[in-house]
């Protein structure tokens, strides 16, 4: 055999070696809870998630009411994965909040951020879309929520968008990669290979959530990582009392979403299945080690 083709096949042996040991890794899902500061079920709510279920990275609103007593309780709990929840816009009907600058473009006459990002026709013109906002305000904004972040949990380490107002256009999309590595929060699920995922099947009702959250669940291939998003609440006065038009089922469906992911049939599944809950704090970690072993 010339010394070409056994480099041929020594390549080919490692090839075949690689795809074996991905197809031999379990599979990783990130589990993440949004909207942490909405409300104080919801911290409840969230909390529950990532202390007893499957929940395994949290997104946090600083501009939200009761974001003090999510950081309090994010500062307690100093082990579950944290991100900012960037947020523009305030859109319950019934609780609002405004942004922490001085930034006149992305407010509504009452001083609060407007109900929607893009245009709905529940709210029409009341979209920031559809107002003359200015990046220069964006950045302001996006700066003093990340840096309020960074102060009262030290350890956040990504950034995401409430809503899809991190999407406003190519000019805010480039803001937030340059605000995200500027204060090291420059994790990108789809830079990772991760995959988005979503209920398999019907989920209205919380044995419904259950049964198509598992399965998701039993359809997650080896070796590859996986995203899946939803905002725990519980059924209380507290959260009946918070809606906008097209959503007004917040509380029980919420309610569906904290009885899914602390469930005994879900924690089983997942523990049947090998699976890896995981943070987005380890997609750097994967990149860092696979880095450093020359891979």
């Amino acid at each position: 055999m010339s010394p070409t083709s056994r480099l041929l096949r020594a390549l080919g042996a490692a090839c075949c070696l690689g795809s074996l040991l991905a197809a031999a890794e379990p599979p990783r899902l990130i589990v993440r809870g949004d909207d942490m500061g909405y409300a104080h079920a919801g911290n409840e709510a969230i909390r529950r998630c990532y202390k007893e279920g499957v929940e395994s990275s949290v997104e946090v609103l600083v501009v939200s009411p009761w974001f003090p007593e999510a950081a309090r309780m994010l500062q307690e709990d100093g082990t579950v994965d944290v991100g900012l929840h960037l947020s523009l816009s305030s859109e319950w009907d019934n609780v609002k909040w405004r942004p922490l600058t001085d930034c006149p473009s992305l407010r509504n006459p009452d001083g609060h951020f407007w109900p929607m990002i893009f245009p709905n026709r529940n709210y029409p013109g009341r979209a920031l879309v559809e107002q003359k906002w200015t990046l220069e305000d964006v950045e302001k904004e996006f700066r003093a929520q990340i840096e309020l972040a960074k102060r009262r949990i030290p350890r956040v380490s990504h950034v995401s968008g409430h809503m899809g107002c991190t999407d406003l256009g190519p000019a805010v999309k480039a803001l937030v990669q340059r605000l995200a590595q500027e204060y090291g929060l420059d994790i990108d699920p789809a830079a990772h290979g991760v995959v988005g995922v979503s209920y398999k099947g019907p989920h209205k009702t919380s044995a419904e959530k259950v049964a198509s959250f598992t399965a998701m669940l039993e359809g997650l291939e080896s070796g590859k990582t996986y995203l899946f998003v939803d905002h725990p609440g519980l059924d209380t006065a507290e959260v009946r009392a918070i809606h906008h038009v097209g959503y007004e089922d917040v509380a029980a469906d919420r309610q569906g979403v904290t009885d899914t992911w602390t469930s005994p049939v879900v924690r089983e599944t997942v523990r049947r299945l090998g699976i890896r809950l995981i943070g987005y704090r380890d997609l750097r970690t994967a990149t860092t080690n696979a880095s450093s072993s020359g891979k």
